[in-house]
């Protein structure tokens, strides 16, 4: 098992399942309990040979969980008092290195218990940006490798190798596809 340290001042926006804020919990803590609380995936999305692309990450290994698993372009959780859409292009750039006007498409809940004994408990908002070829400079504490990947081939991907990719990531990529189509 990878140690682990997350920043102790994080906290989350705990939330019930209609999305309304109940209060705030150490991020940390929200994860062990499995409190459902508010978060965001954002997948960014080009256009190249007729066929939607989405950038992909691959989380580092130091992540305090599902380390080393692809997933979507990002993903994190709003502080307290940050609107979603702030905090998704704040973590977009402190990520990946990105700017992106990015736009909410939907938003889901999931459950999902995960390595380093931390469940995930999330209503999960789903936010769209797109962008042409841009350099892309990912900060190496969060991500260790990127990749595009045609839209149709990745559905086909996380049914053959599952444990290969983040919890949420088949449901943000059906959300996503559905809005492209």
């Amino acid at each position: 098992m990878i140690s682990f340290k997350p920043d102790p001042l994080e906290f989350v926006i705990l939330v019930d399942e209609n999305d309304t804020a109940i209060g705030s919990e150490e991020k940390l803590k929200a994860h062990q309990l499995g409190l459902l609380h508010r978060a965001f995936s954002v997948c960014i999305v080009r256009k190249y040979a007729e066929k939607w692309h989405v950038l992909l990450q691959q989380r580092a290994l130091g992540k305090y969980h599902s380390g080393g698993l692809w997933t979507n372009t990002c993903c994190s959780h709003p502080r307290p008092d940050e609107s979603t859409k702030n905090a998704a292009e704040r973590r977009l750039k402190e990520e990946m290195g990105l700017l992106s006007d990015l736009t909410p498409i939907d938003k889901f809940i999931y459950r999902a218990e995960l390595d380093n004994e931390l469940i995930e408990h999330e209503l999960d908002h789903v936010l769209i940006g797109e962008i042409d070829n841009v350099e892309i400079n990912y900060n190496p504490d969060e991500v260790m490798a990127y990749r595009w990947v045609e839209l149709s081939l990745l559905v086909n991907e996380i049914d053959k190798n599952p444990e290969q990719y983040t919890a949420w990531l088949k449901q943000v990529v059906k959300i996503v596809q559905k809005h492209l189509s």
